[in-house]
């Protein structure tokens, strides 16, 4: 009963305007407090009936009710008004069908009006159920400019978003499949030739253990590097990458490249730093300094004995380009796009040496975290090149 004294104080507030506007007689007060007492009446009991039971049972219904009842109050607080009035029959015929036609326009835009707006709200309503049963492609289809409209539009783009998640998620469990089966896959490799190595020896049926131990110990140094790239990633990708110093993208290529030295004079590989213009640029030293080791001696594997790996540090606007040349085969162009997953190789055969795959994911990693981009090159003849971007504060 909530609505009572709202339509209470506006029965009150129309009798006051009507003393103030007509100084009616006594009559036409007793006629006006009748009229304002049975419309109010009415009002208060349709409010009631609405509000207490049967009519909140059916959104569609309740606002027809709503809004035929305002119409149909108006009409009877009008036809009652005229009826009340000394008028000739002729006057009062006119009166009525003119009130019996504005009744009818009113009830007829009170159904379509309803119409429209129940309809767009089983639309809301099936689109929200078939979300709860999984469904993320559907959509509202709801083109309003009200509130209504604002909802629906809300209710699409959080179904955007759950199905953008949902293909995330999709897409990381995928990769954690594959990643797993990569890692045992090249951890099983090694654990099973150490196994046959210690059997052999274990049943005395080699002719020569030493050799066996080497092919152990190598077998665990692979496990070793390859745990140790694992443990790396997933370090720089939860976060342990740190851009809080100013770092010399010159000094450290040579640092690199003087670490690297004895892998390229293994392979009879001039490894040369190129720095015309080189920035400094805010950077994690020792992470960067790894993915640029890792981009080294990606070239110097697939590098040809005799050839020459180009570090080269440059200046472009409002960035710091650092690219790492060599004159091997190149990338081949089917395996561009997926040469920074993890344990990818462009061509096993043609590497020189073993890796874990890692490399360039972990360079990858370290990049972005800084909140720069790395790419490669596509075959050519001028080798592999890859190259990575750095912003200049």
């Amino acid at each position: 009963m909530r609505l009572v004294g709202p339509l209470l104080v506006v029965s009150a507030a129309g009798l006051l305007v009507a003393e103030a506007a007509m100084r009616p007689t006594t009559r036409d007060r007793l006629v006006l407090y009748v009229i304002f007492g049975s419309v109010a009446l009415v009002a208060i009991g349709i409010s009631w009936w609405m509000t207490a039971g049967w009519g909140l049972r059916s959104l569609r219904t309740t606002l027809q009710i709503v809004a035929i009842s305002s119409v149909l109050i108006v009409g009877v607080a009008v036809a009652a008004a005229a009826w009340s009035m000394v008028l000739n029959v002729h006057d009062l015929r006119v009166v009525l069908v003119a009130l019996g036609l504005g009744v009818a326009l009113g009830v007829t835009v009170a159904l379509t009006v309803t119409r429209r707006l129940t309809a767009d709200l089983d639309a809301l309503v099936r689109t929200v159920q078939a979300v709860g049963d999984g469904d993320l492609t559907v959509r509202t289809g709801i083109a309003r400019a009200d509130e209504l409209g604002t909802t629906a539009t809300q209710v699409d783009q959080m179904i955007d978003r759950l199905a953008e998640a949902r293909r995330v998620r999709e897409a990381d469990e995928a990769a954690r499949r594959d990643f797993l089966a990569a890692v045992s896959h090249d951890l099983r490799t090694p654990l099973t030739g150490m196994r046959v190595a210690v059997e052999a020896i274990e049943d005395d049926v080699v002719d020569d253990p030493d050799r066996y131990l080497k092919r152990i110990k190598a077998d665990i140094d692979t496990m070793a590097t390859l745990i140790d790239d694992l443990s790396v990633l997933t370090s720089f990708e939860a976060g342990g990458v740190k851009p809080d110093q100013l770092v010399d993208l010159a000094e450290l290529a040579d640092e690199t490249v003087e670490a690297m030295a004895a892998l390229a004079a293994a392979g009879n590989i001039d490894l040369v730093v190129r720095a015309s213009d080189a920035p400094a640029v805010a950077a994690d030293p020792a992470a960067l300094g790894r993915a640029l080791r890792n981009l080294v001696d990606n070239a110097l594997r697939y590098a040809p004995d005799g050839s020459q790996v180009v570090v080269e540090v440059d200046r472009e606007p409002r960035r710091a380009l650092l690219t790492v040349q060599d004159q091997g085969p190149g990338f081949p162009a089917d395996f561009v796009d997926r040469a920074f997953e993890r344990f990818t190789t462009a061509d096993p055969s043609r590497r020189r040496g073993s890796g874990t795959g890692l490399g360039l994911a972990i360079a990858r990693s370290v990049v972005e975290a800084h909140g720069g981009e790395i790419w490669i090159d596509p075959s050519g003849p001028s080798g592999g090149r890859v190259a990575l971007a750095l912003p200049i504060s």
